[in-house]
């Protein structure tokens, strides 16, 4: 009986997880009801609220599960030093591939605003505990730094899904590490 109950729990908030994707792709989230998640989804207004307080929790929770999914995902490799960046982010460009429509969907400008912070924020971590710099630099320009290049990663990645993945993971991954290794002078 409770393993029907977990199957029927899974299926309730999967659909319920899919209504509001379908529903961000058109709208951004200030102007999604509840009524309009649980009538896409076919579910009822009561079994929504047994398992969100609102929309807005529904939202957190997808990001939540995306951040930890994310987190293991690049937990599961281990490459050497040197390929290491690139690697990384291969890695997190065919995840992103293998979650097309929920990227496109939650980094639109509108959509959801916090999943491009929480991406962030994943993103620093990693860049944290695997960066193996002389430490010249103080904190805060650590941080500073961290930001400009995980937010110019992020763009060109949000970019890179707005041209339908027109370049391979590899391709992108090299193209991102330069950038960041060389910046400008990779233009000459």
């Amino acid at each position: 009986m409770s393993e029907k109950l977990d199957r029927r729990k899974k299926y309730t908030r999967k659909v319920l997880k899919e209504g509001l994707i379908t529903l961000l792709a058109q709208k951004p989230i200030s102007d999604i009801t509840v009524k309009e998640i649980c009538e896409l989804a076919d579910i009822n207004r009561s079994t929504f609220y047994t398992h969100y307080n609102d929309h807005y929790d529904l939202l957190s929770k997808i990001e939540e599960e995306i951040t930890e999914d994310m987190n293991e995902y690049l937990n599961s490799y281990n490459y050497p030093a040197e390929e290491e960046s690139i690697q990384m982010t291969r890695k997190i460009l065919e995840y992103v591939i293998e979650n097309k429509f929920m990227f496109q969907t939650l980094l639109k400008k509108d959509a959801a605003p916090t999943f491009e912070k929480r991406m962030m924020e994943l993103t620093r971590g990693f860049m944290m505990n695997n960066w193996r710099g002389d430490n010249h630099l103080g904190k805060a320009e650590v941080n500073y730094l961290s930001t400009f290049v995980i937010s110019g990663a992020i763009h060109v990645i949000k970019d890179w899904i707005a041209h339908d993945m027109d370049q391979s993971p590899k391709e992108m991954a090299l193209m991102i590490n330069n950038f960041i290794n060389y910046g400008f002078s990779y233009l000459e």
